[in-house]
């Protein structure tokens, strides 16, 4: 027997989740998002909301879950977060339209009007205010490759151009919510969106950019080659498909070039923590550390600029003057951040407007925005550094849209349209009236309800009002019976527990009254709303730019902020490659130790061309891959245009920046720790300039000793030789301190550490020369290892040393070494006198005369050692 046809209705869903693909369907069904057999079984288990069935498929009881419309919102957060994208299919025509238009059990006509995915969001509650979100696409053409990033939240569109091997540092700095491509390619990201590979024609691209900015030609936005135009053109291409046609806000694409930003690779931004730390989380990276911005576009700013340092020298200046401006004058920064703190974000607000789903509060943030950033800029005044001068223009504009806004809203707008009440009384007289013959159709009802309950005797006789029924009379049920009679005047609607209801025709001609009047002031605000967002949006280009100019203000502020705070000093950039720093501080590190209660030790470092290579040696934990990352970090600082964490600096640009601190295993793409350590080491040798920075830590630690010192050595004499390059390199292979002798610009340092009395003491400073010896053993101890395991250790290393003395290999003169099972005599350390002295006494019973003393015999103890 034949499987019956699916009913009409799931027909139609059928139909729409073909279209949808992989996405998930929300199929709009009343006041609720239905999603039905696996969608439903994956939105169940992802969301915790129960898994139902509805009706049969196939034989089969169909699984069936859902959300209500209202609450949405929530949901596909949680969605999207969980790697899932979501089809939405609402109803495009209501139900009494489709029973007028195709009788009384017609379908109601359904369609995909959106598809939410991660990297196409602009509601507020799905967004980071903090966070940029971008879309990336990438292109290929004539074996060039490019990206291009959309952030629809605010419509900014940059295309990028770069090598083949900078793809992935390129997707890192974006942190891209969504990476679209036509192939699962070497470039495409964990998580790619895959799309036809004609959407990716660089002719098409070419011709769909154009039709979108309504240009004849590209150049005015600059010279694209043919893997940009494919980038552009395949992004535009799936925006539009997630839009379902209604493309969001996109401002003209801006065509950047690697090289005028300093070049970080992924593993840099990973072991730097610019951005977020390695777990993932934004507290501990450098930009928590230095953030003090007061707006969420200020903060995506700083974000980007942390990401992406500058190489001109003149607009890294330009930037510093305007943070050197704020933070010389206390008070005017005191003001601006005030000023900024209480401004909306009106760079999404205008992206949501673009993209349709705008709101009466978003054209409100638009008009406080405007205005706020109008009389910030008559308050800073015409004075000020040239980057002031450049972003003044932008906040003084918009005078008419202020105005118009101001007239046309009230002063708090409501989120939701549907209701009404956005529009301000006055600004359009006949909705006035509306209103009035509304609002005098509610008094009509009241005394009418006061009226009926005179005549009824019924005082518990209301008038109420639903969806189904409209106005209507409800009175209790064991009141009804005198209302149920035929002249009684009242007809009889509906009988529920409790309560019976009832309509008049005098209450019926009042409520067709008011109900018009309603829809009418409905219909009017909701033409306004139109109106006033297409008169909004034909100065999107001026709005952003005005949004812009706050953001930029905000970071400069906020970095000025942060300078006057922690003491920074303003970078002084030079032409030639050096590098030096006067009391320099980890922002990170320095932070935790001062909410210790604890004060963090500052080092110079300073690398020249006769002292270009710093061969770093001293125990662990002694603050080496401090001094290596802090240094690096302050060139990111200075080349953002901030102040850094020194008492002087004066810097070199650096045009690429390699970190190695640190390494671990990547077994899913088969990779252990110390493969991966080559592979990084490997990309440094090969892409490192004379005018980089680089850091490398423990180089070779993961093989064999001799291995390890072998690699060691070698990366030592390339980067000294080849490179030439600007380098600290922290290393426990003290033999590599033999290079000094060869290397004319390398220059040996250590990390200073005492033992006294069996401890270690870190010192964290940073001092001319190798380290005297290693303290592996004191590490040891002090991490709490067994003494007779600490014992044994030393025991070896006694043996090891002896035997290499002897016949130069380290391993000779083990045969001979008893087991460690014969061994197990612990070495007790001799007793401190010092430390039993201290350990005996009670302070708060100490006269003075006695304290006195007591220092005295303890400095006599000190001297006999």
């Amino acid at each position: 027997m034949s499987n019956p046809a699916p009913t009409p209705m799931m027909a139609q869903y059928l139909t729409l989740k073909e279209e949808a693909g992989d996405c998930l369907l929300f199929y709009r069904m009343g006041d609720f998002f239905e999603l039905f057999f696996d969608d439903a079984r994956v939105a169940s288990a992802c969301l915790d909301i129960a898994l139902t069935a509805r009706g049969e498929h196939d034989g089969d009881k169909v699984p069936m879950c859902g959300v209500p419309v209202h609450s949405a919102t929530a949901y596909l957060q949680r969605l999207i977060k969980a790697g899932h994208r979501v089809a939405i299919a609402e109803q495009t025509e209501s139900p009494e339209a489709a029973r007028k238009a195709r009788g009384s059990k017609a379908l109601v006509n359904r369609a995909i009007v959106r598809v939410v995915t991660a990297g196409t969001l602009t509601e507020e509650a799905l967004l980071d205010a903090r966070t940029d979100n971008w879309c990336v696409a990438i292109g290929e053409a004539a074996g060039a490759v490019a990206l291009a990033a959309a952030d629809v939240s605010t419509g900014r569109f940059q295309v990028i151009t770069l090598s083949p091997d900078a793809v992935p540092a390129e997707l890192a700095r974006l942190a891209a919510a969504e990476v679209v491509a036509c192939d699962a390619g070497a470039f495409a990201a964990a998580a790619t969106t895959l799309r036809p590979r004609a959407e990716f024609d660089s002719n098409a691209g070419e011709a769909r950019l154009k039709r979108q900015f309504g240009v004849a030609t590209l150049d005015g936005f600059g010279q694209f080659g043919r893997a940009e135009l494919a980038a552009a053109g395949g992004l535009v291409a799936y925006l539009d498909h997630t839009a379902k046609g209604a493309l969001p806000f996109l401002r003209p694409p801006v065509l950047h070039r690697a090289a005028g930003t300093m070049a970080i690779d992924a593993a840099t931004r990973e072991s730097l923590e610019l951005t977020c730390t390695t777990g993932g989380q934004r507290k501990g990276s450098l930009l928590d550390a230095v953030d003090r911005t007061v707006t969420g576009a200020g903060a995506r700013l700083l974000a980007a600029d942390l990401g992406a340092p500058l190489m001109d020298r003149a607009a890294i200046d330009a930037r510093l003057d305007l943070v050197q401006w704020l933070h010389d004058d206390g008070a005017m920064r005191e003001r601006l951040r005030a000023s900024l703190k209480a401004m909306p974000d009106i760079g999404r607000a205008l992206g949501r407007l673009a993209a349709g789903r705008g709101s009466p509060r978003d054209l409100g943030q638009l008009r406080d925005g405007l205005d706020g950033a109008w009389h910030l800029g008559e308050r800073l005044g015409d004075g000020g550094p040239a980057l002031l001068a450049e972003l003044a223009p932008a906040l003084r504009g918009h005078g008419a849209l202020i105005d118009l806004l101001r007239r046309a809203l009230v002063p708090s707008p409501p989120i939701e349209a549907s209701a009404g009440g956005y529009i301000a009384a006055g600004y359009d007289l006949a909705l006035d009236d509306l209103r009035d013959a509304g609002a005098g159709g509610r008094r009509a009802i009241a005394a009418l309800e006061a009226e009926m309950r005179s005549v009824t005797g019924i005082a518990a006789l209301k008038v109420r009002h639903n969806n189904v029924l409209g106005y209507h009379v409800e009175v209790p049920a064991r009141a009804a019976d005198a209302l149920m009679k035929p002249d009684s005047g009242f007809t009889h609607r509906q009988t529920l527990a409790g309560v019976v209801r009832f309509n008049t025709p005098a209450l019926h001609e009042v409520a067709v009254k008011v109900s018009q009047a309603g829809a009418h002031a409905l219909a009017a605000e909701a033409a306004h709303l139109e109106e006033l967002t297409a008169t909004a949006l034909a100065d999107r280009e001026r709005i952003a730019a005005t949004a812009d100019a706050l953001a930029r203000l905000d970071v400069a502020a906020a970095l000025a902020e942060r300078a006057a705070e922690g003491g920074w000093a303003r970078p002084a950039l030079v032409d030639h490659a050096c590098f030096e720093i006067v009391g320099g501080r980890h922002p990170v590190v320095e932070a935790a130790v001062a909410k210790a209660g604890e004060r963090f030790v500052a080092n110079d470092c300073r690398l020249s061309e006769s002292s270009r290579l710093w061969l770093v040696t001293g125990p662990n934990m002694g603050g080496k891959s401090t001094f290596l990352r802090q240094n690096a970090l302050i060139a990111v600082l200075a080349q953002a245009g901030s102040f850094v964490p020194a008492t002087e600096a004066t810097l070199g640009l650096v045009d690429r920046l390699f970190s190695r601190v640190g390494a671990s295993d990547n077994l899913a793409r088969g990779r252990s720790t110390f493969m991966v350590e080559m592979v990084e080491t490997a990309a440094i040798l090969a892409q490192a300039t004379p005018r980089s920075f680089v850091i490398l830590d423990e180089v070779g630690r993961g093989t064999s000793t001799y291995d390890g010192l072998a690699i060691a050595w070698a990366v030592v004499e390339a980067i000294h030789e080849d490179n030439r390059c600007r380098c600290l390199f922290a290393t426990h292979y003290h033999e590599l301190t033999r290079l000094a002798e060869r290397c004319d610009a390398l220059s040996l340092h250590h990390v200073r550490a005492r033992e006294w009395k069996g401890d270690l003491v870190l010192l964290h400073e940073v001092a001319d020369g190798p380290a005297d010896r290693s303290y592996g053993l004191a590490v040891a101890r002090l991490a709490g290892m067994a003494p007779q395991t600490v014992a044994r250790a030393k025991a070896v290393l006694a043996k090891l040393e002896a035997g290499r003395a002897k016949t130069g290999g380290i391993a000779a003169g083990l045969d001979d070494l008893p087991l460690f099972a014969a061994a197990r005599e612990v070495e007790e350390p001799a007793p401190d006198p010092l430390r039993q002295m201290v350990e005996a006494l009670d302070v708060d019973a100490l006269t003075p005369r006695e304290a006195l003393d007591t220092l005295y015999r303890m400095k006599g103890i000190v001297r006999k050692g």
